[in-house]
């Protein structure tokens, strides 16, 4: 897969002697500086002070304050980064911290050195690690098909050397290797998402998926002929409109015990969503290349579990295809025959990733019985107007794995909430022709949509998240500039780390 351009080079050392560069310190809302630091900084505590209380400067979380080369020191750029109270930080917090302090590096700087000591205990391993995970996730930048550039984007500190100033440099290093995985499978998660819909199509996506190949995942990739005989024709319906063939690509990481039940992962990968017969307006339809953000999730998790050897069996699956409107597109009022046998009634081509997933959920049920599934799709609109884009809606048939979902959300930042099932919902679903229809009328869309798929999980543990809100067009923040935030691979690998490994 294409590498992710504009990465710092981050190491962990011991506060060197004399920084040169650009130096960045922390300090709390009482501007109060660790040992490390404040033994740094005497040269320059007047200067310090005076600025700060000339600049309204408190430490508060995310304020910065900079002295251009103040004498006393042998840098360019002196940079305090308030952290607001010190005591209270977790470790969600310090990765947002490390984002907010690459976004203070200047462009032309090459050599940064960032002290991460506060007052108070020494700074944790994983506080340090998540950190640099947070450098790692600001610098990201798509801009490969761009062949000139603004000067100030030329500007941007791609390729900083940045020295991680700590007590334990071999504890931070340890602890960063792993995060350092988890950054890249979502800055994959972010790529997939970003590209193109002329350059990622079904085809091109099942290639790139494969290339996980490298780190020991088992990889199938599914083409029509295969899907046909497997009977996937809910999946194969959507893409019967596109000059481009679906694929389903099936993922296999065996790092825990051999014979264990796995634990499976669903990604919905339309690749680009016109709404086919039942098309979209033309406004904004742009954004519907990141219509597979839940499959491009789902690579970027395999490569995060297989980059770090995680000791869990796990399956990741995707449906990828498109949906377009042409002469042999599916027609509302069509019926279907899934994988499952079901029949579904097509009122609205638009609603077109719950069949693809319904497929994708049974085969991963049947052929490899996991213990439990997760499903992510960009699947409604109606969950944007719910949750907005702070939170995915997450449905779910067993309590247990709906709590542990919302409790790794809230360790992660990658939020969660809980929304209602019930077979009143259930039955806005039932066809008068078909078993089912694919749609439920004006209202609950969202909950209508995950009825639907719960009827292709049995009694297999499930969750459904619905990630449309929050697995593209992201706004901002202090860990991402890009328009696609590569959501839930912290969050499920978190899952996964704390459960089932």
């Amino acid at each position: 897969m294409p590498k992710a351009a504009h990465a710092p080079r981050i190491a962990f050392s011991r506060p060197p002697a004399s920084p040169r560069g650009v130096l960045i310190v922390l300090c709390d809302d009482e501007l109060k500086f660790g040992s490390a630091a404040t033994a740094m900084l005497k040269p320059v505590r007047a200067l310090v002070a005076k600025t700060a209380k000339t600049e309204g400067f408190k430490g508060k979380k995310g304020k910065a304050l900079e002295l251009l080369a103040p004498a006393g020191l042998a840098v360019e750029r002196l940079t305090i980064v308030g952290v607001g109270k010190a005591k209270e930080l977790e470790l969600k917090d310090w990765l947002k911290l490390g984002g907010t302090v690459m976004g203070k590096i200047p462009g032309p700087a090459r050599a940064v050195s960032v002290f991460l000591d506060l007052p108070g205990p020494a700074t944790k391993p994983e506080a340090a690690a998540e950190f640099a995970l947070g450098l790692k996730l600001r610098a990201y930048r798509f801009d490969r098909y761009r062949t000139k550039r603004k000067e100030d984007e030329e500007k941007a500190p791609a390729g900083a050397n940045v020295a991680l100033a700590v007590a334990d440099p071999a504890a931070a290093e340890k602890a960063w290797k792993a995060r350092e995985r988890v950054g890249e499978g979502v800055l994959i998660a972010r790529d997939l998402v970003n590209e193109p819909p002329n350059v990622l199509y079904p085809v091109e996506f099942a290639r790139r998926a494969a290339e996980l190949k490298k780190l020991g995942v088992a990889v199938d990739v599914l083409d029509v002929p295969a899907l046909k005989k497997l009977g996937m024709r809910a999946l194969l319906a959507v893409g019967q409109g596109s000059a481009h063939e679906s694929r389903v690509v099936v993922m296999r990481w065996n790092g825990g015990k051999k014979g264990e039940a796995p634990v499976a992962v669903i990604g919905k990968g339309v690749c680009f969503d016109s709404g086919g017969i039942s098309i979209k307006p033309a406004a904004s339809m742009e954004e519907m290349k990141g219509d597979m953000a839940g499959a491009a999730c789902v690579v970027g998790l395999m490569h995060t579990l297989a980059a770090r050897k995680a000791r869990a069996n796990v399956v990741g699956a995707i449906g990828l295809t498109e949906n377009m409107p042409s002469g042999t597109a599916q027609r509302p009022s069509d019926i279907v025959k899934s994988m499952s046998g079901q029949t579904i009634e097509i009122l609205n081509t638009d609603a077109e990733g719950r069949l693809v997933l319904a497929d994708v959920l049974w085969y991963v049920k049947e052929r490899f019985k996991p213990k439990w599934m997760i499903d992510l799709a960009t699947l409604t609109g109606a969950i944007l107007v719910s949750l907005g884009q702070e939170y995915a809606g997450l449905f779910a048939n067993d309590d247990k794995l709906a709590k542990r979902l919302i409790e790794a959300g809230q360790a992660t930042g990658e939020r969660v909430w809980r929304m209602p099932l019930g077979p009143e919902f259930d039955k806005m679903i039932d066809s008068k022709f078909a078993d089912m229809k694919n749609i439920g009328g004006r209202y609950g869309g969202s909950i209508t949509a995950a009825q639907f798929l719960q009827r292709f999980v049995d009694k297999t543990p499930w969750a459904h998240l619905d990630i449309a809100g929050t697995g593209m067009a992201a706004q901002p923040s202090d860990i991402n500039q890009s328009w696609a935030p590569g959501w839930g691979v912290r969050l499920l690998d978190r899952l996964i780390g704390e459960h089932y490994e």
